[in-house]
């Protein structure tokens, strides 16, 4: 369910905003989205596993908490994260 230290540094290195970048909101938000989407495909094969499910609602409230803050300070960024990220938002 959990993605590999591999993926995780490719995440990293792809959304990074600068060298060395390993905590800014774009990279957060991409972090997010890939154990979002790991857990979610994991839910529908497991469909009473109502405690990952509590945690994927965590992870869900705490991206839109992240991407609530970069709107609110940088729109052009958050703009260019959905398009990247391809979320509805």
């Amino acid at each position: 369910m959990s993605i590999t230290s591999e993926r995780k540094q490719a995440l990293i290195q792809e959304y990074a905003v600068k060298p060395g970048d390993t905590g800014s909101t774009e990279v957060q938000v991409a972090i997010l989205s890939e154990r979002i989407r790991n857990l979610t495909q994991h839910l529908e094969t497991h469909k009473k596993d109502f405690h990952s499910r509590r945690g994927l609602l965590v992870m869900v409230g705490q991206r839109r908490s992240l991407l609530d803050y970069l709107k609110r300070t940088d729109a052009s960024r958050y703009e260019a994260l959905i398009g990247r990220l391809g979320l509805r938002r």
